[in-house]
């Protein structure tokens, strides 16, 4: 049997104890391939820069696909967590997972979105500014709230910031994790989830009175403490027997509702409502999608997020996500922006199929290489202590 944290031993709903130690090494490959679909979300939020079809507001709700990454990134961590591996080479891998083609990007991002002399019409482009340029090298862009600063650079490597600052906190709250039983890790889940509305509901009350603005690492860290929580509990067989369909179809429910709630005759105040509580709707609502997909994959069930051309699409989905607005903004820039129109769907599949190859380029001859080699030099440390 496994132990809860606690140091107690007992059974996990029915899983037989080969059942657990078969689901401590399932690959989730189901995970994987959703996370294609929330990088395709951020790529459609994004396409409405450029060529906006007459639905574009239930697009403009892509940008939560950021948010899936962070809870699912936290989920990943702890699943995969290891007690035996050094503190040191756990950073270093995720150095070596993120960085090198974080950088391959920023270098392809500045000739888009940097000028010497900005023309004032591509209102994308910056001025050269070398001095926040270099904040984008270490990726600490994402601690400032000014645009010119936490879009710099690779304009969507802002969120490689939180992803850093996530990573440097994981070991400690991982360490406190495993500690506990799985009821407390449900009820921290519970508490860090009812503080957050809280937090919220104060700032609504009060106008905003008050209310600071908070660096976005700091900010977003709840989105991935959930996620680590959602992992240590899955590993442990704590599962949630809930279809993923239910959570996903609630999720396409709140943003039609959110993006054309006023035609419906809906009570303005309501719908003001809602989209003030949207991020905490779809925090609860992601976070139980990634806890039932899981739990399909660790069950050996069918979930329809697993064929072979997903999961790879979901492999190479860190690198679609660095380079698919730079990608956007050539075409920006040489057909400028597109007015509504539903023939602006024909662009879709052009800059995607665009995306997509430098993407596979950059997985292939960047990303692959150097996180192996970094990993295998990580394991030289692990093997010496």
């Amino acid at each position: 049997m496994l132990e809860d944290g606690s140091g107690s031993k007992r059974p996990y709903f029915d899983l037989s104890d080969r059942r657990k130690m078969s689901a401590r090494n399932a690959a989730l490959d189901s995970l994987t391939g959703l996370r294609w679909w929330a990088a395709f979300a951020v790529f459609f939020f994004h396409m409405t820069a450029f060529a906006p079809i007459p639905i574009f507001p239930l697009f403009e709700y892509g940008n939560y696909g950021v948010m899936f990454f962070f809870i699912l990134s936290g989920f990943v961590l702890s699943w995969s967590w290891k007690a035996d591996l050094p503190v040191r080479a756990f950073y270093m891998r995720r150095f070596g997972r993120i960085w090198p083609s974080a950088f391959v990007a920023l270098l392809l991002a500045i000739p888009i979105f940097y000028s010497f002399n900005p023309d004032p019409a591509h209102w994308w482009v910056k001025p050269f500014d070398l001095g926040i340029l270099l904040l984008s090298v270490p990726l600490i862009q994402g601690w400032w709230l000014a645009p010119a600063i936490l879009f710099s650079g690779n304009p969507a490597a802002w969120t490689l910031t939180c992803e850093f600052f996530f990573y440097s906190l994981h070991p400690l709250f991982q360490r406190a994790y495993i500690r506990i039983s799985s009821q407390a890790v449900l009820i921290a889940l519970v508490a860090i989830f009812v503080g957050i509305l809280i937090v919220k509901s104060a700032c609504f009350a009060s106008g905003g009175q008050g209310c600071v603005p908070l660096p976005l690492p700091i900010e977003r860290l709840p989105e991935f403490v959930i996620g680590m929580g959602i992992g240590v509990l899955a590993k442990r067989g704590k599962l949630l027997r809930l279809s993923p369909w239910m959570p996903i179809a609630a999720l396409g429910v709140l943003f039609v509702y959110l993006s054309f709630g006023s035609a419906l005759a809906i009570p303005e105040s309501f719908i003001q409502l809602s989209l003030y509580f949207a991020n905490e709707m779809t925090l609860l609502l992601m976070a139980l999608t990634i806890a039932s997909v899981a739990q399909r994959d660790i069950s050996g069930m069918r979930t329809g997020f697993k064929s072979s051309w997903l999961v790879k699409l979901g492999e190479v989905s860190f690198a679609f996500y660095l380079v698919h607005a730079t990608v956007m903004y050539v075409f920006v820039d040489i057909f400028g922006q597109l007015d509504v129109s539903w023939k602006n769907l024909t662009w879709y599949p052009i800059v995607l199929v665009a995306g997509l190859v430098i993407a596979f380029a950059l997985h292939a001859w960047v990303e692959k290489p150097f996180e192996k080699k970094i990993r295998r030099f990580s394991d030289r440390i692990k093997l010496s202590q």
